[in-house]
């Protein structure tokens, strides 16, 4: 057996029986699941606190997934919004980064059971004596898994990648078609769900098609293409005032987005989807592309830690957390992001959400330490941004409310400060500039077939 090497209190022990190692401490031992905005605001919170960290993610990077949508339209790069969470942290040496997938956890003997992500590594088990779960959720075929396949979302980077080859895909195929129905049905796409994402996914797909590709083919004229955006409320963006949406809708109609709002959809096939109208009678219509941004569902562990906690959950798979964001029972063990819900009402499934509880998190967490009390979580919101296109966009910024330039203004910059890495930010910056002024998109790759 390697021989032990001790650094400020800790020792790495080589284990016979495993292939990784294992770290030791005294200090107390903080293990963060989840990566994403309510994870790296926990762990940076903590950073600076005489505690060691684990972070624990299926993925290597944080992924900034307001922006997906733009990758899967060819506006950005997948590295423009990513960071290798490694180089986030690398000069936190209490910090300790993991590649893997958390799916059991046994909260008596405080263990996460971690299989690696990686084949061939067996599962290792990561103790704590405080746990942070900040993992998210995904979207919601309420019950239609089977429309997955179909009807892709954007939430993850894989899943943009596939958008953006199945939409620039589309046109090509549509180059190809020998008769005109054909043709239209490749040239018709449709966005479930009309909230932000939705909105912001039909409005880029309308310029990619009226802006940037037209002159690229000889067969079709891209700007030709329908974008439909579905939505079962009554209008889209339903979480911002109504004036707002009507002054959205009217934006999406100058991009040839047809708003169907009231409209529900209840079948998904390869070549068509079927809809049910607001006089309750359907309508199929021909379309090959079609992408999910309708609804959400918890990350399947916060089903595992209510089970394990005997807590509730709601109709989106959420856990019912205090009011101080821990598990009735468990002090020990915090929920946090759109895996949770406060006891007494939810909150939204927004980034700043997630973010102000991570931060909540690792105050927590220092003030037990400093044997300090903590008043309840309280969420301070801010307002609520969409944007729709080059210079089109709407702020609610509850006594200000704010359309066009000046809103897509806010957005940018809103967008720029969040993103995570100078570079990042630097890259964005020039390409949001590039797209702006010649209506291009770099990153027009068919790569998942």
């Amino acid at each position: 057996m390697p021989a032990r090497r001790r650094r400020k209190g800790m020792a790495l022990v080589a284990e016979p029986a495993r292939t990784t190692t294992r770290l030791v401490t005294t200090r107390q031992r903080v293990v963060v699941v989840g990566g994403g905005f309510g994870g790296l605001e926990a762990v940076k919170a903590l950073r600076r606190l005489p505690v060691d960290v684990t972070l624990i993610d299926r993925n290597n990077y944080h992924l900034f997934q307001p922006l997906t949508y733009q990758v899967s339209t060819a506006a950005l790069s997948p590295d423009d919004i990513a960071e290798p969470l490694r180089a986030i942290f690398r000069g936190d040496r209490n910090v300790r980064v993991l590649m893997g997938e958390v799916d059991q956890l046994d909260l008596e003997r405080r263990l996460v059971t971690l299989r690696p992500g990686i084949d061939g590594l067996e599962e290792e088990t990561v103790p704590y004596d405080t746990l942070v779960v900040a993992t998210g959720s995904s979207y919601s075929y309420f019950g239609h898994d089977e429309w997955r396949p179909l009807a892709l979302e954007v939430k993850t980077l894989d899943s943009a990648l596939r958008v953006r080859s199945r939409i620039l895909a589309a046109f090509e195929s549509a180059e190809l078609a020998e008769d005109e129905d054909a043709r239209s049905r490749w040239l018709t796409f449709m966005v479930v769900g009309a909230g932000p994402t939705g909105v912001e996914m039909a409005g880029q797909i309308a310029e990619l098609a009226r802006d940037t590709l037209p002159g690229d083919f000889r067969a079709i004229d891209p700007s030709a293409g329908r974008v439909l955006l579905v939505e079962a409320a009554g209008r889209i963006l339903p979480a911002f005032p109504e004036a707002l949406s009507e002054r959205a809708r009217r934006a999406l109609d100058d991009l040839g987005v047809t708003s169907l709002a009231g409209h529900t959809v209840i079948d998904v096939d390869p070549q068509s989807v079927q809809v049910r109208r607001p006089d309750g009678e359907s309508e199929r219509i021909a379309c090959r592309t079609v992408v999910w941004a309708a609804g959400v569902e918890a990350s399947p562990l916060a089903r595992v830690l209510a089970e394990a906690s005997a807590s509730e959950v709601d109709r989106a798979g959420r856990v019912t957390v205090e009011p101080d964001l821990t598990l009735p029972g468990r002090p020990e063990v915090l929920a946090i992001g759109d895996m949770a819900r406060l006891r007494g009402g939810a909150l939204p499934g927004l980034a700043p959400v997630a973010r102000q509880q991570g931060r909540y998190a690792g105050r927590l967490i220092g003030d037990r330490l400093a044997k300090r009390p903590t008043p309840p979580f309280r969420y301070r919101d801010r307002g609520n941004l969409a944007t729709i296109g080059r210079a089109r966009a709407v702020a609610d910024l509850h006594r200000l409310r704010l359309t066009g330039f000046p809103a897509w203004a806010i957005w940018l910059v809103v967008h720029l400060v969040y993103l995570v890495g100078f570079e990042n930010r630097a890259v964005v910056l020039v390409r949001w500039a590039y797209n702006f002024f010649t209506h291009g998109r770099g990153g027009r790759l068919i790569t998942h077939t």
